[in-house]
């Protein structure tokens, strides 16, 4: 008896994987009303779930557990299990017991999700059955298929908490921050948990502008402005361009993407080193990249409106997110107002501010943490609101040209369910009522 822990998308996709297998399974939610639970009805694979709070008689006749990345090491079901040492295990490892292609794995703070969707794009484009799943939105377990040539696999570091076996052709971390405090009791422990991917790895890819992964004995590298001769590819900066290399041979530059900042100098950096591991065409790469016009609420481009143009960078949930798309903006603008706030996370924002007195010239604060914020700001113009429609309308009123960036650098649940509601609330305003 397998026991699945957390209907979710990810506890649904496992779901659905065992009764197509036939293969005796109980699902448990702390919820009463889960998110999945009409579809899991409609599907009818709840002939033996329990909803509510956690009980020791969930583990009755279980002999391993797929549990949810969203559940806690913390929770009592979680201790119970070890304590009769059930096996735990991620849907990622589940996963890489029944696939048949090699697996390429993206993790790191900031940028996994773009690397992942860009390369996965790339070995389209080379002719390759390529599928990209994971934390990215698809879950692995919907994602098998005997006719896969490739999986493109986002990890979560809760995901890896969870993965204690796997095999990964090649796998990256995209940089480490300070993230899911919340989550981790301390900064090391989320370090580690990132780290672990190597483990897995069969030929680890390194960027060297991680300090934190300069210890790792890679087999391929890459990084900006580096001398480092095991570099498969780096990248320089010219002026306000930068240049990618691959062996001193020039592929590309930033002026013919349609991404900006450095931070998707550096997303490509990885795509291009993954893929050529992969044995993916340098000449398919190149054209795929200068294709790619990036990922919704990603520092995402939406529209040009009197002399005014509007960014949705939504999925900016933490401090470096946000002073990365600042940055990136700061190159190509010199004058920026920001929306921001949410549920701040429990990190430092100090050096953000320090950013935004700096270089932001009007500021639209929103959500919980607006008033904390607003006393650090000592940026020219400053104004708390109420919602996203006044965000929005605000910040054009206060424009002079230039750009208008939403990138909160918080949570989103205080107002919205996600930062994809977030991100498409913004962009209505902004395309239909401004």
């Amino acid at each position: 008896m397998k026991l699945i822990l957390g209907l979710g998308i990810t506890g649904l996709s496992v779901a659905r994987f065992f009764f197509k297998k036939d293969i005796s399974f109980r699902i448990a939610d702390s919820r009463q009303e889960p998110p999945m639970l009409d579809i899991a009805e409609k599907e009818s694979v709840l002939s033996d779930s329990h909803f509510g709070e956690w009980s020791k008689s969930l583990l009755e006749g279980v002999t391993e557990i797929i549990i949810s990345p969203g559940i806690s090491e913390t929770e009592s079901i979680v201790d119970w299990s070890r304590q009769q040492s059930v096996p735990i295990i991620s849907d990622i490892e589940l996963f890489g017991r029944y696939t048949k292609a090699p697996i390429i794995g993206i993790t790191g703070s900031n940028g996994k999700s773009t690397v992942t969707q860009l390369l996965g794009e790339m070995a389209i484009a080379d002719g390759k059955n390529a599928i990209i799943c994971g934390n990215i939105g698809k879950p692995v377990m919907d994602s098998l298929s005997d006719e896969a040539e490739l999986y493109v696999v986002e990890l979560s570091s809760y995901q890896l908490d969870y993965t204690n076996k796997l095999s990964l052709l090649t796998g990256v971390i995209t940089n480490i921050t300070p993230d899911h405090l919340d989550r981790y009791s301390k900064f090391s422990d989320y370090i580690s948990s990132k780290l672990s991917i190597y483990k897995y790895c069969q030929f680890s890819t390194v960027n060297l502008d991680v300090d934190l992964a300069n210890g790792v004995d890679g087999d391929n590298y890459y990084g900006i402005e580096s001398s480092n001769l095991r570099c498969d590819f780096i990248a320089k900066q010219n002026g306000n361009t930068y240049e990618v290399f691959h062996k001193g041979n020039r592929l590309i530059t930033s002026d013919d993407l349609k991404v900006v900042g450095r931070h998707n100098i550096e997303n490509l950096l990885a795509a291009l080193t993954l893929g050529y591991r992969f044995g993916l065409s340098l000449k398919v790469m190149t054209q795929a990249a200068i294709d790619f016009k990036g990922l919704e609420h990603r520092l995402e481009f939406v529209s040009t409106i009197n002399n005014i143009d509007y960014y949705n960078d939504s999925k900016s949930t933490n401090a470096i997110s946000t002073i990365t798309a600042i940055n990136a903006l700061f190159e190509k603008y010199n004058n920026l107002t920001l929306i921001a706030g949410g549920i701040s996370k429990k990190e430092d924002y100090s050096e953000l501010f320090k950013l935004i007195n700096e270089k932001v010239n009007a500021v639209v604060l929103i959500g919980e943490c607006s008033s904390d914020f607003s006393k650090q700001i000592t940026a020219p113009h400053v104004e708390v609101v109420k919602s996203m429609k006044k965000a929005a309308s605000m910040a054009t009123s206060m424009a002079e040209g230039g750009a208008v960036l939403l990138s909160p650098g918080c949570a989103s649940f205080d107002m919205f369910n996600n930062f994809n509601e977030r991100g498409e609330t913004f962009k209505r305003f902004v395309l239909e009522e401004i």
